[in-house]
């Protein structure tokens, strides 16, 4: 790497960003795998690292989420999903990273017995010594599975509801995720209303595998403030509009999007076009374990492959401040910080 690709880099990490999009369960890297597999006595279905990895290639969304639900299977325990957010902690501290909303899906784990405090106790217990140790501070995204019922993930509410006092300075914002095809965003409606009812900030994927109206639907249908993924977008000139005028946030995820055959290279992603015509789009990184990069590499790769300046860089790590949950007051504060970072030559 030349002098200036790394002083781009470093000008890269030295900006203060927000990081919206990260499934915490997509974040277990092999390593922590076979750990927790050993310490919970669980057999792999793979030998070893080597070949875990090498599992990781995938044709659409479902078969990379086949490998993902099978590698959460070794969540056992508060311990084990402390371990498994404190290591991605780390990262997003050496990433630059100073807010993280981190969506988790407790169905996963309810699904294997595994009782829903265990899960918010080991998430929240490493957000809390994040915020206190390494200055990170943090939202957790409570995350419906789109490919189960609106009752299920009802009920998946009502469990989780009598720990909303425990965690109320981390548990903000309900998502959906998971499979998008055939499971569009009015099957949820019931269950945003209620959400919205309680007061939780609301996002939901569409615009990933799913069409253009999945937006609009996520939009007027669940009253989302925010789109994860939303690239589809772009199929749809009102829709595009809508969103510039109402300056709706896309969380974008460029090398997940390359993975999972979203687009067939980084070369042909349309986040720059998106960025150019007005929209307010940031970079994250979605379940960085599984599609080849943190934060910091998702900024750098997709930058590479389409040509992005410092300048382009900047603004998108402003949109991820202004974009996030952040009070106004915090939001206004790292953006200064932001513009206080020295320009890259």
């Amino acid at each position: 790497m030349s002098d200036s690709a790394l002083s781009l880099r470093e000008f890269t990490r030295q900006l203060p960003k927000a990081e919206l999009h990260v499934h915490i369960e997509g974040t277990l890297e092999p390593e922590l795998i076979f750990k927790l597999a050993q310490r919970n006595q669980i057999t792999l279905p793979y030998p070893d690292q080597a070949s875990l990895h090498a599992a990781y290639q995938f044709d659409n969304l479902q078969s990379f989420l086949d490998l993902y639900y099978a590698g959460a299977g070794v969540l056992i325990t508060e311990q084990d999903f402390f371990d498994m957010t404190w290591a991605y902690f780390l990262r997003a501290k050496a990433d630059g990273i100073i807010h993280t909303e981190i969506m988790f899906d407790p169905q996963t784990h309810t699904a294997r017995g595994v009782s829903i405090e265990t899960v918010f106790a080991g998430i929240a217990g490493a957000a809390r010594q994040a915020k206190a140790e390494l200055g990170i501070s943090s939202y957790l995204i409570m995350s419906f599975l789109r490919h189960l019922s609106e009752a299920e993930a009802f009920a998946t509410l009502d469990a989780a509801l009598p720990l909303r006092e425990r965690y109320a300075d981390l548990w903000i914002a309900i998502g959906l995720d998971s499979s998008e095809l055939g499971n569009p965003p009015e099957k949820f409606q019931a269950v945003y209303a209620r959400c919205r009812e309680l007061g939780f900030r609301l996002v939901a994927h569409a615009g990933e595998e799913g069409p253009a109206s999945y937006v609009r639907d996520a939009l007027q249908l669940l009253k989302v403030e925010r789109i994860d993924h939303g690239v589809r977008s772009e199929d749809d000139p009102a829709l595009m509009q809508y969103l510039i005028d109402h300056s709706i946030p896309l969380t974008v995820c460029p090398l997940s999007n390359i993975k999972l055959k979203v687009f067939d290279s980084l070369d042909d992603h349309n986040l720059k076009n998106l960025l150019d015509r007005g929209l307010n789009v940031c970079i994250n990184s979605d379940d960085p374990a599984y599609f080849g990069g943190y934060l910091l590499d998702n900024y750098m790769q997709t930058a590479q492959a389409l040509n992005l300046t410092a300048s382009h860089l900047r603004i998108l790590a402003a949109n991820s401040l202004r974009s996030s949950f952040l009070p106004e007051q915090y939001q206004q504060a790292w953006l200064q910080a932001l513009d206080n970072v020295p320009a890259h030559d």
